[in-house]
């Protein structure tokens, strides 16, 4: 059984953490699993993988995601695996066309991550997207919530698509150490209460309704946003326009993740939309409370185990941190509840499911 994955690139992103963690263990279990992506550059979640040596990495080029000639580059690849699972837009577009064209009939898996996205907005990619989706063996829907936004929206039959809930790599979790406050910036004290958000700059994780909440909280809380992206200035010129910056550390892409979210009070997922809200696990693993917006897929994940607030809304968020910063049992309470909910999302089950769907699909021949 010969697996190619396919997805965009390796910046940070729930998807792209999930390739990083998934390989090495499908690799594990005697799965051969390769990489292929359309933007090659070197992130950090591309050098952690290559170290780990435990698949082949194949790149298209290092320009725009939206360059067509990638079809043509991607139909080599069909003839040389028995199946690929795809992962994002517009790879998800590029590999259709490539079997289209070629008459490949290589078996194709599609994973779907969000209940949303802007081509769904637009009449015209509604029309296009229900007949790509289509070309697809099976799609993974990675909550309840996106496989009933796909029912509706693509108009699937329900055997069109199987639900496999993401899962997070508990044992990295466990052994992550926490790091010194200072170490973060030195103007950090211990006796500060730290808030931490993981997600790259765009309009869909929204940091924003976050540093607007810094305004009604005490002195002594301040926030750590890691990661990267397209909407990063907006909020850094916001950060200072309402005078945070000796409040809101802005700490880029991190590997240490883990380690960070242990260091951290309180984590906090402020998305306008999820899929599934992976991030939000890895915070309740670590044993420390999750605050997440109100939205489908992420409130399934943390409702009864973490707390949640109105999405957008800085002033319900601010009152529900200092609400939990306040109060030590109400703090330890929401933590045990989220620990125990991260438990069932060992990402050793959802590797399992993979593999049990690929062997489905590959039952011709395997």
């Amino acid at each position: 059984m010969k697996i190619l994955q396919i997805i965009d690139s390796l910046t940070t992103g729930g998807a792209e953490k999930l390739i990083l963690e998934t390989i090495p263990l499908l690799s594990q279990k005697g799965i051969q699993v390769d990489l292929l992506v359309l933007d090659g550059n070197e992130y950090p979640y591309m050098k952690q993988l290559k170290a780990l040596n435990c698949c082949t990495i194949f790149s298209l080029g290092k320009g725009s995601l939206f360059n067509p000639f990638y079809i043509l580059k991607i139909i080599p690849y069909l003839k040389k695996y028995d199946l690929l699972h795809v992962h994002l837009f517009p790879a998800q577009y590029w590999v259709i066309l490539a079997k289209i064209i070629s008459f490949s009939k290589v078996k194709l898996v599609f994973t779907e991550h969000n209940t949303s996205n802007t081509r769904m907005q637009k009449s015209f990619f509604r029309i296009i997207d229900r007949n790509v989706y289509k070309f697809y063996d099976k799609v993974v829907c990675i909550s309840k919530e996106v496989k009933q936004v796909l029912l509706e929206y693509v108009d699937f039959k329900s055997n069109d698509l199987i639900l496999i809930e993401n899962g997070v790599n508990l044992n990295s979790i466990n052994e992550a150490l926490a790091i010194d406050k200072k170490k973060m910036n030195h103007t950090i004290h211990e006796t500060d209460k730290l808030l931490i958000q993981v997600a790259g700059f765009r309009i869909q994780k929204d940091q924003k309704t976050v540093i607007r909440a810094m305004q009604y909280l005490q002195s002594n809380v301040k926030l750590l946003l890691v990661g990267d992206g397209a909407l990063r200035s907006e909020c850094e010129l916001l950060v200072s326009k309402l005078n945070l910056q000796e409040r809101v550390f802005f700490l880029g892409v991190r590997t240490d993740v883990p380690s960070l979210l242990k260091t951290a009070d309180v984590s906090v997922v402020s998305s306008h939309w999820e899929g599934f809200g992976l991030v939000a696990v890895e915070g309740m693993a670590t044993g420390k409370p999750v605050i997440a917006s109100d939205v489908p897929g992420l409130s399934n994940v943390v409702e009864g185990a973490g707390i949640l607030f109105e999405r957008g809304n800085e002033k319900d968020l601010a009152l529900k941190i200092q609400e939990l910063l306040d109060n030590v049992f109400y703090y330890t309470e929401v933590a045990k509840a989220g620990l125990d909910r991260a438990n069932e999302y060992d990402i050793n089950i959802m590797v399992d499911k993979q593999i049990k769907l690929y062997r489905e699909l590959l039952n011709k021949y395997y």
